[in-house]
């Protein structure tokens, strides 16, 4: 059934999109300017600004911005934001690959298929969850390990192992959060109340999955404190 979203709702969702869209445009196009010492972060500050909109646009003026002069020295910032950095840093990959992958399942439900819908899942949303995860491991795995190889000089395969060290707690904790929420929404608040769960073409289904991404963050956050701390990790 398709469900029956009240226009409040339905506009809610569209201004939450629109205000991510712009966040991530004004910071992609300072970073023309001004990009960052690490080039993987000149992707990971527009993409997590998709879900992080306003606070994220803050965070990365107040902490992200690389100064005017190339050759100047930038502040170490705090470590609970260096752990902020470190969870938004898994939480691009995570996101890249969740976007990706529930597009493609939508263009071609047969990949929900191959994945369960019908035969291990009655709901194909559950059946997308795998390739999301396995798209949005791969992706943050290469994120990390050009994050990680050149800050410790590390041979490729040394790198890549590093890189599966450091991500494969924080990714999953991150998506653990990610589909909770996604859970909730879906099938506690939008099936009970409006007649059915979002469609990957709607706009609330990716207002509720910049909802579910903002608790990824939360739930990935401790676990990258502990990666830091105990070097698994590099600090951002």
């Amino acid at each position: 059934m398709h469900p029956d979203f009240p226009q409040w709702l339905h506009t809610l969702a569209i201004i939450s999109l629109l205000a991510g869209a712009i966040c991530a445009i004004v910071i992609a196009l300072d970073e023309i300017r001004r990009p960052q010492k690490m080039w993987i972060m000149n992707i990971v500050w527009p993409v997590t600004a998709l879900f992080g909109s306003i606070l994220w646009l803050a965070a990365y003026y107040r902490w992200g911005r690389m100064p005017a002069d190339p050759d100047a020295e930038q502040e170490n910032p705090p470590f609970p934001v260096m752990v902020g950095k470190g969870s938004s840093h898994c939480g691009a990959g995570c996101t890249l690959g969740d976007i990706v992958a529930e597009w493609a399942a939508f263009a071609f439900p047969v990949i929900a298929v191959w994945f369960g819908w019908h035969n291990w899942f009655s709901e194909k949303i559950f059946a997308i969850w795998i390739p999301d995860f396995i798209l949005a491991y791969l992706i943050g795995v290469v994120f990390q390990y050009y994050t990680i190889k050149p800050m410790r000089d590390l041979s490729v395969g040394a790198g890549i192992w590093a890189a599966v060290k450091a991500d494969t707690a924080s990714i999953t904790s991150w998506q653990v959060g990610m589909y909770g929420m996604m859970a909730l929404l879906q099938f506690a608040w939008f099936k009970p109340d409006f007649g059915g769960t979002a469609e990957v073409n709607t706009p609330e289904f990716w207002f509720a999955m910049q909802l579910a991404m903002l608790t990824g963050f939360v739930t990935s956050y401790p676990v990258n404190w502990l990666l830091i701390r105990i070097g698994w990790k590099e600090q951002m």
